[in-house]
């Protein structure tokens, strides 16, 4: 095969042969751009530490800080050339640093290796991004807590099987999601604690023989301590997982939320309303407004969950330490976390500007038998049946309003007597779905008192 029919193979964008196609698959400047904010911040802390152990000149150290800063301005300015041959932002950087300081640059990787500073800058990367999530889902119930202390005592089914249950409030609903979303907090700040330790100073993968002071770079970067074992230091990715672990779960949350607003906002429910701002029409029926943004949030979810088994995949056959696979370790990181924020701000936006229709969700809670069970525990409270054998007798009452085509409300005392009949007039008092809400007082349940408490105990917490 000739040279030309083999670059005929590769395709025209590979025409200039082997080193096109290894350029291209070796790069990782594309993407890894996005960390040039913690590279340089990197670097900036390990100059002063060179500088602090006497293994470089202050003078040398000056010039290389001060020399980062000019490349950071221009990255954000938009005027760095960055450039493919040069692989990562790393080499991109030192390779400007080179260009603005001349000789000094050639000192700053004195002592460390390219393995320990893009291990450092990706850790110091997830985790702004988790303080993003944090900030964000705080964001998110705070706009739950709004709605669910104005609709505390707002009556609507609660639902198992997506079938009528029981009446519960519209507060109690919205609160069950603050839970959820508090959970995430918790989960991205337990891997916030966990991920908070230095790679850098590990060097390739076996420290280095210089005299650096691992612990100063550390408390620069904002780290608790470095990182006790160097190959761990160099070939770990836990906080990346971890991340996407809590990313996951959170996306879960979102989707689901998404899932109910979606039937909710349905001509069918007409729970709620969703603003202008985050629903669109349709090309030929005017009539339609549709939820696109839940839609969206539910569809991205999948990226994100994508990206946790990717990196798993990418993961579990390495050997210890550093592997150019890992390389493949930020493309999906970073994806996912920008679906995250992008789903936590539309869910943000649409949960501030929705509007629940009050009257549909009370006729709702009002149908579908849904104070059976207050019915049965009244059997048991007041008559003394045994739960299941108020059971059955509340089943057949049911079956009784089912085929008259009446709720159970709307039964005779007559009708109910012909059931059971010590059944008395008064356990009308307890087939109301507002009697029903106010009765659940028990710790976390649906009563209005109770949802005020729990919406006033968040919002303490929150500050």
């Amino acid at each position: 095969m000739t040279q030309d029919q083999s670059n005929a193979m590769w395709g025209g964008r590979f025409a200039a042969g082997p080193d096109a196609i290894m350029e291209a698959i070796n790069a990782s400047i594309s993407f890894d751009k996005r960390l040039a904010a913690q590279d340089i911040a990197g670097s900036r802390a390990h100059a002063a530490m060179l500088a602090a152990t006497g293994i470089i000149s202050d003078t040398d150290a000056d010039a290389i800080r001060e020399g980062l800063l000019t490349v950071l301005s221009e990255i954000e300015g938009g005027a760095f050339a960055f450039s493919t041959a040069l692989e990562d932002i790393h080499m991109n950087v030192e390779a400007r640093l080179k260009e603005v300081i001349g000789e000094p640059a050639g000192r700053l990787h004195t002592a460390r290796s390219r393995n320990d500073q893009v291990a450092t800058d990706f850790r110091l990367w997830v985790r702004d991004q988790i303080d993003a999530a944090v900030t964000g889902l705080r964001a998110l119930i705070g706009a739950l807590l709004v709605q669910a202390e104005a609709g505390a005592d707002w009556v609507m089914p609660g639902f198992t099987h997506l079938q009528t249950a029981q009446p519960v409030t519209w507060g109690h609903h919205m609160m069950a999601y603050v839970e959820m979303f508090a959970r995430d907090m918790g989960r991205f700040s337990d891997a916030r604690a966990r991920m908070n330790e230095s790679p850098l100073g590990a060097a390739a993968l076996a420290g280095t023989s210089f005299p650096i002071d691992r612990w100063m770079t550390a408390e620069a970067l904002g780290f608790d301590r470095p990182m006790a074992n160097s190959l761990d230091a160099v070939s770990d990715r836990d906080f990346a997982l971890e991340f996407l672990g809590a990313a996951s779960i959170c996306a879960m949350h979102l989707s689901r939320f998404a899932e109910e607003l979606v039937i909710w906002s349905s001509a069918q429910f007409r729970f709620v309303t969703l603003s202008d701002r985050f629903s669109t029409g349709s090309s030929i029926m005017p009539q339609k407004k549709n939820p696109d943004a839940a839609e969206l949030i539910r569809a991205k979810i999948g990226r994100i969950f994508g990206a946790n088994v990717a990196l798993m995949t990418v993961m579990k056959g390495l050997p210890l330490a550093y592997s150019k696979d890992m390389q493949e370790d930020k493309e999906q990181v970073f994806d996912a976390a920008d679906n995250l924020m992008l789903a936590l701000a539309a869910m943000e936006g649409m949960v501030r500007d929705m509007s629940a229709n009050r009257p549909a969700l009370e006729a709702a809670a009002a149908s579908g038998f849904s104070t059976a069970t207050d019915l049965a525990d009244w059997l048991v409270r007041e008559l003394g049946l045994p739960f299941r054998e108020a059971h059955h007798v509340t089943g057949r009452l049911v079956a009784m309003a089912e085929a008259k085509g009446c709720d159970l409300p709307d039964l005779s005392l007559a009708d109910m007597q012909s059931v059971h009949a010590d059944i008395r007039a008064d356990v009308f008092d307890v087939l109301g779905v507002h009697n029903s809400v106010a009765s659940r007082v028990s710790y976390g349940g649906t009563a209005p008192e109770q949802v005020r408490a729990q919406v006033a105990r968040w919002k303490e917490r929150l500050g």
